[in-house]
């Protein structure tokens, strides 16, 4: 799998304002599935904050459609009970050049050894966004 952090200091500053702190969100939504939501709705439109991961399926695409796959993911909107039953905005299924993909954010701790102890809070959680294949499932 190809893996590349998006994220620098200069990116959480223009994204988050620079009154923050490192790890800490301006997002101040006080329901933690809100807050939850919104945290990854901004790290899936940036791919700022966390680490994006491409399965090999996607990394041997040409690199046209490979792109189009990106802003696919980036420009992702339509959620709905079926494909986000729990309101996190976690899961997509986006179609690039006639092929059907899959992208998903998990919530780990900072150090990527399991999951967060609160994914709503960004002081304790590194997202990680997966891209695949629909085959690679």
């Amino acid at each position: 799998m190809s893996s590349a952090n998006f994220s620098t200091p200069a990116d959480h500053s223009a994204k988050f304002g620079d009154s923050q702190k490192p790890g800490q969100s301006s997002v101040t939504v006080a329901d933690p599935i809100a807050r939850m939501r919104a945290l990854n709705d901004a790290f899936r439109r940036s791919f700022a904050g966390g680490q994006v991961v491409e399965t090999p399926g996607v990394v041997e695409l040409p690199e046209s459609d490979r792109i189009a796959l990106l802003l696919a993911v980036r420009r992702f909107s339509t959620f709905d009970a079926d494909n986000d039953p729990h309101g996190e905005h976690d899961f997509g299924t986006v179609e690039v050049g006639g092929e059907r993909f899959f992208w998903k954010i998990d919530a780990y701790d900072r150090a990527l050894l399991g999951g967060s102890p609160d994914p709503a809070d960004p002081a304790v959680t590194t997202r990680v966004l997966t891209i695949m294949c629909a085959d690679e499932y």
